[in-house]
């Protein structure tokens, strides 16, 4: 019988980060997918999935989820949860456009950190059904990693000292293998904070599994898919 899994995923510019976490031995591992099918063997093998990266999306307005999680963060950290796209935004093909049509429809814009994960928040949508949030759930690792410090303010997350910063939080919190998978590839495909935010995606896939994670907000609204539009840490 294969060993149950945990995992905790974030984008990366190769594709998908994916930390592997044995809950039995504690052991770390840490793989790369180039597209969300081709993490069709992890998944299936998955207890509790966590990735960063919106699932769900309003045809208006701002999720709720983004709302209450940029309101718990400490200033400075609140731009790290970026506005997710609105549905009908999927299916533009340019920033520009995804631009003209929210100001169109309701007065708004797009991020460009928002476009730029377009992509990959499409993927997901794609494959996900409102029974997969049963085991593949959306996580942030600012919340994370801001809870796990007691919402005193971090360091950013690219500089040396926010780094060491995270990894002894998570290591205080039972991840201590993380350290050596920071350069387990190329720099060219994974930075660094990839790794560290998939590792913290891992551990809250955990305390998911465990009916320790919080949800926000906690009666999530659905979209228009039928999913739920919430994010967990």
């Amino acid at each position: 019988m294969e060993k149950i899994q945990i995992l905790g995923l974030d984008g990366c510019r190769a594709g998908w980060l994916v930390v592997i976490l044995e809950p039995e031995s504690g052991e770390l591992k840490a793989s790369l997918a180039t597209d969300w099918s081709a993490l069709a063997a992890e998944r299936g093998r998955a207890a509790m999935l966590a990735v960063d990266m919106p699932i769900g999306l309003a045809d208006r307005g701002a999720r709720g989820c983004d709302v209450a999680a940029r309101r718990l963060l400490p200033r400075g950290r609140k731009s790290s949860v970026f506005p997710a796209p609105r549905r009908y935004m999927l299916d533009c093909g340019s920033w520009a456009e995804a631009q003209d049509e929210g100001r169109r429809r309701e007065s708004c814009g797009l991020s460009k950190q928002s476009w730029n994960i377009l992509p990959k928040i499409r993927e997901v949508d794609a494959a996900l059904g409102p029974a997969d949030q049963d085991r593949v759930r959306e996580a942030h690792p600012e919340l994370i990693f801001h809870h796990l410090n007691g919402w005193a303010p971090l360091p950013g997350k690219r500089s040396a000292e926010g780094r060491e910063a995270r990894l002894g939080l998570l290591a205080a919190s039972g991840l201590k293998g993380v350290a050596p998978l920071l350069d387990r590839f190329p720099r060219a495909q994974v930075q660094p904070d990839d790794v560290i935010d998939a590792a913290a995606c891992a551990l809250a896939a955990g305390r998911m599994l465990r009916g320790e994670a919080v949800r926000l907000p906690e009666d999530p609204l659905r979209d228009a898919r039928g999913l739920r539009m919430e994010i967990w840490y």
